[in-house]
């Protein structure tokens, strides 16, 4: 492929029956959006006609069978598949979750043999994607499996920057996940996305408490006493600067979120929904931790809404453009790295 200086953003569709072709073609309906990279969406021109008949679009895709035939001034739909797939809108079918899967599992390949830069992925329906090949409990997981390294869900805008300790288990699991080892992981994961991503050379990190007003001194938990202090003093003690653990309510609701570079919730619902309370709709969500880079938009599939022409594109057009600034400045980190400035 003759590959043009452009990054090549490979875009897995999601689940068929929801919003993920809407936003896409929303996003790209200006073509201004092909100056910042070269999309290319991995699906079914026959798909992406249907869903832009349902929406009266008139953004134009370049159908192509190989990545060699990428047009780096169009819109490109790599045919993954060539039989009619039947598309019913805000419907969960396991038709729809297979070929979301199908989609997916195409575009990770190419990201994991460098034939695109960084991958998007539009919203998946975590029950119908389940089959022999994708059983996990969502993307992050499937791209934890596939790349290298361990993975950090991210959730932010240019304010904030929430990550998971733990993410995608139930709440009676969470206690029992919480471990020195598994906060230094999640830290030193953190710590190094906010320096290689993000381009911070001293990031300050927050870490949350898991009990009520961080235990209130034993009354209503000892986690946070016996577990992630210690271990939040023992990192701090390395020299980096991280500070915790604080009671989630008073350090959202004071705002003292904006004094750090990043901040570690201990479980999924305590750091995404003041989170998605704040930034709803312009939030993006990003996998750090790994070999490449992946983003996606805070919202799910909004099969209540699919198809109606409704479908705010703003957080499919954040995770774009955080996808590529994130994949410059990693590459720019590297390449610093590999050639430090000499002192004399």
């Amino acid at each position: 492929m003759n590959k043009s200086d452009k990054i090549i953003v490979g875009i897995s569709v999601g689940d068929l029956n929801g919003i993920g072709l809407e936003v896409i073609l929303k996003t790209f309906q200006d073509k201004r959006m092909l100056d910042f990279c070269t999309p290319v969406l991995f699906g079914s021109t026959k798909v992406v006609s249907y869903h832009k008949k349902a929406l009266m679009s008139e953004t134009p895709v370049h159908g192509i069978t190989s990545l060699n035939q990428v047009n780096h001034n169009k819109i490109n739909v790599l045919n993954i598949w060539k039989e009619d797939v039947s598309v019913e809108l805000g419907k969960a079918t396991k038709e729809s979750g297979e070929y979301a899967a199908k989609s997916l599992e195409a575009a990770v390949a190419c990201l994991k043999d460098k034939t695109i830069d960084v991958l998007l992925t539009a919203p998946i329906n975590k029950e119908t994607i389940q089959s022999e090949t994708f059983n996990f409990p969502g993307h992050t997981e499937y791209l934890e499996d596939k790349l290298d390294g361990k993975s950090l869900m991210i959730l932010m805008t240019d304010a904030l920057r929430i990550g998971l300790i733990t993410g995608h288990i139930p709440i009676s699991k969470v206690a029992e996940s919480i471990t020195p080892a598994l906060i230094k992981e999640k830290v030193a994961t953190m710590y190094t996305s906010l320096v290689q991503d993000f381009g911070i050379n001293k990031p300050k990190i927050a870490v949350l408490s898991l009990n009520p007003h961080c235990g209130d001194k034993g009354v209503i938990g000892v986690e946070d006493d016996e577990i992630i202090k210690p271990t939040v003093d023992e990192i701090k003690a390395t020299g980096k600067l991280v500070f915790g653990p604080y009671a989630a309510d008073g350090f959202f609701g004071s705002e003292t979120y904006k004094q750090f570079d990043g901040v570690l919730a201990t479980y999924h619902d305590q750091g995404l929904a003041p989170f998605k309370a704040l930034s709803f709709g312009n939030g993006v969500n990003f996998t750090a931790g790994l070999s490449e880079v992946r983003t996606s938009p805070d919202h799910g599939t909004g099969f209540d809404i699919a198809g109606k022409n409704i479908a705010n594109p703003s957080s499919f057009k954040e995770a774009l453009f955080t996808g590529i600034q994130i994949y410059k400045t990693r590459k720019e980190y590297k390449e610093l790295s590999e050639k430090p400035l000499l002192v004399k």
